[in-house]
């Protein structure tokens, strides 16, 4: 059993990024705010300082926190790996980038290889902190394109897909919840997660109301039929309709209001922590990290898989579980999901799919075999 899950908050864009190094100075430092400067010939005055700074608020917003985490991430391991081999990471050497996804797919020592997926986001944040910096990065060159293209075919595996929340393993998850504040909260987040079909992020960024926060992604009404949620999604605005259920055990509606109501949330964000006496809501926003963390405590201790070891167990189960849950579980036409999900193609909604229409149509038969 999981113990000790504590609340986290969203970390402000001014905390440093996971995994970055303390040492490696300014090389950590978000990318946008060294390329977005006035040009050398223009004197500098308050209105263009004032734009200037306008404009990287901007550039910050046109990739997500969690991205921009990562890129810098990248960039940091990148120029650790150079300095330890006396090279300079700028200007970009495509030599240079193509053994470095070398050593990434084959490493020297006890550090793990990484898979071609990790790769190919190593490579992604490379060419993004480039461009911040000035430059430009040609993935096409032959020396990063050819090593590229042979890790994908010595190493490449299928990807390994999180294992689908159907409704009654969300009804099992549920029944582990103590009946206290945080209860209600964590019911309300794995109800309104899977009936929305939400990603981890979503579910936290929602505020009671529009434009409440600056960091908001989105906002929630209730109204007689359900809950409608306006979301700023990965492919922009979409609104999201989460319809009541059967009954108030499971109907994501219900979990919510009451969050609501005990909560005494009427303004700012709505899944926030809890006082550690657990009898108040604080105003904090709540991290991802909580929505995965709440996933894997409750899945354990439901005893789901039993079949399988702790470890193997809390490994299948993510924050897309959720989605994959309800990807799986709607029996209803393909578009609707598709739409709920906020997915551009009907292919991508399949890859969530984990149990339906498999053999649906038997086109051998069909074929008159």
């Amino acid at each position: 059993m999981l113990i000790g899950m504590t609340e986290t908050h969203q970390k402000s864009p001014s905390d440093p990024p996971e995994h970055s190094d303390p040492n490696d100075g300014d090389e950590s430092v978000a990318p946008e705010d060294v390329a977005l400067a006035l040009p050398s010939h223009i004197a500098s005055s308050g209105t263009l300082d004032r734009l200037v700074e306008t404009a990287r608020d901007y550039a910050r917003a046109a990739v997500s926190e969690n991205t921009l985490a990562a890129y810098a991430s990248d960039w940091a391991a990148f120029a650790s790996w150079c300095r330890m081999r006396g090279a300079d990471p700028q200007p970009p050497s495509p030599e240079l980038i193509g053994l470095y996804i070398a050593d990434l797919a084959a490493p020297d020592g006890k550090a793990p290889a990484l898979s071609v997926s990790s790769i190919e986001r190593r490579l992604s944040g490379l060419t993004w902190g480039y461009v911040q910096r000035g430059f430009s990065l040609d993935r096409k060159n032959r020396h990063i394109a050819s090593v590229l293209a042979g890790v994908r075919r010595k190493h490449a595996r299928p990807p390994v897909q999180k294992e689908a929340i159907l409704p009654e393993d969300i009804r099992d998850m549920l029944a582990t919840l103590p009946h206290d504040l945080r209860g209600l909260r964590d019911r309300a987040i794995l109800l309104i997660g899977f009936a929305g079909g939400l990603r981890r992020s979503e579910i936290v960024s929602l505020d009671h109301g529009k434009d409440d926060t600056p960091d908001s992604g989105g906002w929630v009404q209730v109204l007689e039929d359900g809950a409608l949620i306006t979301l700023r999604g990965k492919t922009g605005w979409r609104e999201v309709e989460i319809g009541r259920g059967s009954n108030d055990q499971t109907c994501p509606v219900h979990a919510l209001t009451q969050w609501l109501h005990y909560g005494r949330i009427d303004f700012g964000p709505i899944f926030v922590s809890v006082s550690r006496n657990g009898l108040k809501a604080t105003m904090d926003r709540l991290s991802d990290k909580h929505v995965a963390r709440l996933i894997k405590q409750t899945v354990e201790e439901a005893g789901l898989r039993p079949e399988l070891s702790k470890a193997e167990r809390l490994q299948l189960y993510s924050g897309h579980s959720l989605r994959a849950g309800l990807a799986s579980s709607a029996e209803v036409d393909e578009r609707y999901v598709q739409k709920q999900l906020g997915h551009a193609s009907a292919e991508m909604t399949r890859r969530y799919q984990r149990r339906r229409d498999r053999f649906r149509v038997n086109l051998t038969r069909a074929a008159g075999l």
